[in-house]
């Protein structure tokens, strides 16, 4: 989509009517012999993020952030999973990109599995203790008994959810038992910048850091999906009370903000 967008804005410029007191509408049209992949594209909205990392213990004084923990699940292996998200061809060679409706249920087994992955890296021992007592219960007496779901909020202090659509924050906000704060940057993010897929969890890292509410010592966890399928984390910790940039994306808009989001 992108080099689409910019091939138009460069035939506004190349007519001169970039110097025109005026309000363009910018149409961007993808011819599909199958709109259903269009999804992708109706879904998503134009976003980024870069991220400056260092190794070099000279830096971490002036480093906002350590990362502590990296958990990537890819589940590549099973067909169904890498196909619920993929790009090919319609029968007139038009390429676009298809959603599965086993999306959810499959990003559902990876949210677990990367979870199962995170939790002894994070918990403390007494909910790791819960939860694996309970999955023994569950094996040897009953297997209707419902596993233990960690808390985790015992090890983190912020919650940056990728921001695919307002299922996705529900889900896991009921799933992961989080109050409405711990996804209030989720939340925000979507109603500011809609779907910005994976990038969506650096707004969220921003909007938290525009609150002023990032102190030294504070974990962050940040999660997100893509295809393939894959879920990752990444767990960090505030080096610093961080302030926020002066050229962030909410700036302009931060003291608006929380709104009220109608269900």
């Amino acid at each position: 989509m992108s080099h689409r967008l910019n091939s138009s804005v460069r035939l506004y410029k190349g007519q001169g009517l970039e110097r025109k007191l005026m309000y363009p509408k910018l149409c961007i049209i993808f011819p599909q012999g199958r709109p259903w992949r269009l999804l992708g594209k109706r879904l998503s909205r134009v976003g980024g993020a870069a991220v400056l990392l260092s190794n070099k213990s000279v830096d971490r004084r002036r480093a906002k952030y350590k990362l502590v923990h990296v958990v990537r699940t890819h589940r590549g292996a099973d067909d169904k999973a890498f196909r619920c998200v993929y790009q090919e061809q319609d029968d007139n060679g038009k390429t676009g990109v298809s959603l599965s409706k086993d999306l959810m249920a499959i990003a559902g087994g990876a949210l677990k599995t990367n979870i199962t992955t995170l939790g002894p890296l994070v918990l403390p021992i007494s909910e790791q203790l819960l939860f694996f007592a309970t999955l023994l219960v569950k094996k040897l007496f009953n297997e209707n008994v419902k596993p233990y779901i960690p808390d985790f909020k015992l090890a983190f202090d912020h919650f940056c959810i990728h921001a695919g659509g307002r299922a996705v924050i529900d889900e896991l906000e009921k799933n992961l038992h989080l109050l409405p704060a711990h996804v209030e940057a989720s939340r925000m993010t979507l109603h500011r910048f809609g779907n910005t897929s994976s990038s969506s969890i650096w707004y969220e890292l921003a909007y938290t850091e525009a609150k002023r509410r990032m102190r030294k010592g504070h974990r962050v966890w940040q999660i997100a999906f893509g295809s393939g399928f894959k879920c990752n984390s990444a767990i960090w910790e505030a080096l610093q009370n961080v302030t926020p940039s002066p050229n962030g994306p909410w700036e302009d808009c931060i003291n608006k903000y929380p709104v009220k989001v109608i269900s």
